[in-house]
């Protein structure tokens, strides 16, 4: 059950105006104030403003160290800005999105600067590293790990089989193929996913998201600011942020309560349900996170994701497009860069500037993240938000 949805004052208009991306890959020797820049430059410009007229700044990252963004934005010459770092695992950039919406949203200022960055390169290959002392990092429960558990117990419940897993990569790096931000570009077979070397027992390499760099950045604007430039710009219409809750013993792994709790407080926000998304951009971490979260997120029918997926309901010409921009098993995922991406990929498909993958009269879209791994909770954080394009709502 979603959390009842009280404010004790109106709040004003927030639109997103401006949001551009570095193409995720790896960049071993970028800095991250390197990688920022470039965005950060890019999504202001392009909302037709400059950084002299950004009122507030939220960076968002997990292993940037101390004031990252105070560090990004002095190197950019722009200075006496208020600026909060975010530290939220997966869920980084989406938080400082919704940090941004919310100075908006309050009045405190008319131009806020949402900032998502990590370099992952600095850790080579393998799993991202997780607090030692966790106990279920401890015992080996590191995400592909977890992750694969996830699988065995989809697969029992779901009468699903590998295939049907390895299905998932094939249609978001078919989907990623076309996104010149793409980390991988090249689309997979079902038989290649399979082939591809064992990580986590049923998952393979190909099920499970690269580790890479990358920067995404979205500028936030007020009502009178969007009104002033009149460009493109697409309205927030809900953001929203859970924790987990910690609960000892069996967890049922097919329904995350942080990502049903946060989706279904942001329908309740946006006055809308998921029927009518136009596209999603989800966590699709490992193949099976997309396939568990078709049916918590409200997109199918508890029971009915392989059916979803194998119809085509969640591709072009189905009835919603799910990672449109090849999520982050093509896209990539340098962690705190993922939720500001998304909302990149929703700011094009809204704005109908997605080029070749654009979804065919798309006006609603929403982007899921979640983050973290702690003992004892489904997810540590979970950012939702809903999007829609100008004059809709």
């Amino acid at each position: 059950m979603g959390l009842s949805l009280q404010r004790d004052e109106p709040v004003s208009a927030a639109y997103v105006m401006g949001a551009e991306m570095v193409r995720m890959g790896r960049h071993p020797h970028s800095s991250y104030v390197g990688l920022a820049a470039p965005a950060v430059i890019a999504a202001v410009q392009s909302a037709g403003l400059s950084l002299e007229d950004v009122g507030s700044v939220a960076c968002g990252h997990s292993f940037g160290g101390p004031l990252l963004g105070q560090r990004i934005m002095s190197r950019l010459g722009a200075g006496r800005i208020p600026v909060t770092n975010v530290e939220n695992a997966c869920s980084g950039g989406g938080t400082a999105l919704r940090t941004a919406i919310q100075d908006v949203e309050s009045g405190r200022v008319d131009v806020a600067l949402a900032i998502g960055v990590d370099s992952l390169s600095q850790f080579g290959k393998g799993t991202l590293p997780l607090p030692e002392r966790d106990v279920e990092t401890e015992i080996g429960l590191v995400m592909p790990a977890l992750y694969a558990l996830r699988a065995r117990r989809f697969m029992h419940e779901r009468d699903a089989s590998v295939s049907d897993l390895a299905l998932v990569s094939v249609k978001n790096r078919r989907h990623g193929s076309t996104n010149p931000c793409a980390q991988f570009r090249s689309e997979v077979t079902v038989a290649e996913v399979l082939a591809s070397r064992p990580i986590a027992d049923p998952l393979t390499l190909l099920q499970c998201c690269p580790t890479g760099d990358g920067a995404a950045v979205a500028v936030v604007v007020s009502e009178k600011v969007r009104r002033r430039l009149g460009g493109p710009a697409v309205r927030v219409l809900a953001s929203t942020l859970h924790s987990g809750q910690y609960e000892s013993g069996r967890r049922d792994m097919l329904a995350p309560e942080i990502t049903a709790e946060s989706a279904c407080e942001a329908y309740e926000m946006a006055g809308l349900g998921p029927d009518d998304l136009d596209l999603v951009e989800l966590h699709d971490a490992f193949s099976i996170a997309e396939l568990v979260y078709y049916e918590v997120l409200g997109l199918c029918k508890a029971g009915d994701a392989v059916q979803f997926l194998t119809s085509g309901s969640s591709t072009y010409g189905g009835d919603v497009v799910v990672n449109p921009s090849g999520g982050l098993l093509s896209r990539g995922h340098p962690v705190g860069a993922t939720g500001l991406a998304q909302v990149v990929e929703c700011f094009a498909q809204l704005t109908q500037r997605a080029g070749s993958r654009q979804v065919e009269g798309a006006t609603i879209g929403m982007t899921h993240v979640t983050g973290g791994g702690i003992a004892g909770l489904d997810h540590g954080a979970c950012s939702v938000h809903i999007l829609a394009a100008d004059g809709v709502r």
